[in-house]
């Protein structure tokens, strides 16, 4: 058991320190293998025309704001929103540019939130596997302490051994579910470029 548990706390701080070299040092906290950025640049994401004269107007239209919804929730299949945009932009052909401006900019400010809601909870999964990692690191030194006990209290050693197991597998846990989130930011992305270019397409 003693081994056990040693063994588990080296392959807990060497994943510590495999995250934090993956980081970039301007974001220390970020665990991720790919990079940090912060937000999407419209730029990257619409070669329409300028949406400067609309900004947040697309709050106001309940049509546009419902619409927005559903298209940028990921569990809304890609090709099910690539359909709704189409019959949206249909309805109305002299307004066709204004509604595909202001559908676009309301993606582009929820779907960069999203991302940043994601992001940082990336980052405070970070500090709390960094805290974790300590606890863990701590307890095992305890154990060891209580195995060379003498005399040795064989039910505080059970006790604290099992609780090590749990923490371990817990811990481990998160940095699996960590490497899936990492995922995410990425296919907001593409996501949103997706969407981006079916709009511009249906302007056209």
């Amino acid at each position: 058991m003693r081994r056990r548990l040693i063994a588990c706390t080296l392959l807990i701080f060497s994943a510590a320190v495999e995250t934090c070299r993956a980081a970039d040092p301007r974001y220390p906290d970020w665990p991720c293998a790919q990079a940090k950025v912060p937000e999407v640049s419209l730029a990257a994401v619409w070669a329409g025309p300028p949406l400067d004269d609309i900004q947040a107007k697309w709050k106001d239209d309940a049509k546009v704001s419902a619409l927005v919804a559903r298209l940028s929730a990921r569990k809304t299949p890609l090709d099910e929103a690539e359909k709704s945009i189409k019959a949206f932009l249909a309805e109305s052909a002299s307004a066709k540019t204004n509604n595909a401006k202001l559908l676009f900019a309301g993606l582009f400010e929820t779907m960069n939130a999203q991302r940043s809601s994601v992001m940082n909870g990336l980052e405070r999964t970070t500090r709390r596997q960094r805290q974790e990692a300590d606890k863990i690191r701590e307890e095992t030194l305890q154990l060891q302490a209580l195995q060379s006990a003498k005399p040795r209290d064989d039910a505080k050693v059970e006790a604290l051994s099992n609780q090590l197991i749990w923490e371990t597998r817990i811990f481990e846990d998160r940095r699996k579910v960590v490497r899936f989130v990492c995922e995410v930011p990425t296919a907001i992305d593409q996501r949103l470029f997706a969407l981006g270019r079916v709009i511009q397409q249906e302007m056209e």
